[in-house]
């Protein structure tokens, strides 16, 4: 059975935020930091060399295939911040039609800016998948 490719690595979280050459989006990445660890009360670690993760959980696939995965977590890309938001966003329309620009892919969120969208939905919608997350799996930190 294939081994999950990102995991976490001891990297220090720190220096991925603080090497962001654009002050803007390095001063984005330190403020969803600070939101989602304030939200997760947990550290951050690094997952690969270029996810900051908060907290982990065991999932298990009806095929067998199991492993571990962050809860919640972001990254710096090239073309946008990409936030991951475990339980996916079905549950989550009517605040994601409220939110401001976004794009979305399964279980990522990417913004540009973090000015462009209400902060105050995007920690709603992060406590209510940590909420959802726990219910189906087992949470290791």
């Amino acid at each position: 059975m294939s081994q999950n490719k990102t995991v976490p690595t001891g990297l220090s979280v720190s220096e991925y935020i603080n090497a962001i050459e654009h002050p803007q989006r390095r001063e984005d990445c330190w403020a969803v930091h600070d939101l989602m660890k304030k939200i997760t009360s947990k550290e951050a670690l690094m997952w690969g060399s270029s996810i900051v993760g908060f907290g982990t959980y065991k999932y298990k696939y009806e095929s067998g295939r199991e492993g571990i995965m962050i809860t919640t977590g972001f990254s710096n890309r090239k073309q946008a911040i990409t936030l991951y938001i475990m339980d996916a966003f079905k549950r989550h329309k009517e605040l994601l039609e409220k939110i401001g620009p976004h794009k979305r892919g399964k279980s990522c969120f990417y913004i540009k800016r973090l000015s462009d969208i209400d902060i105050d939905i995007l920690s709603l919608i992060i406590s209510e998948s940590l909420k959802a997350v726990e219910k189906k799996h087992t949470i290791i930190d």
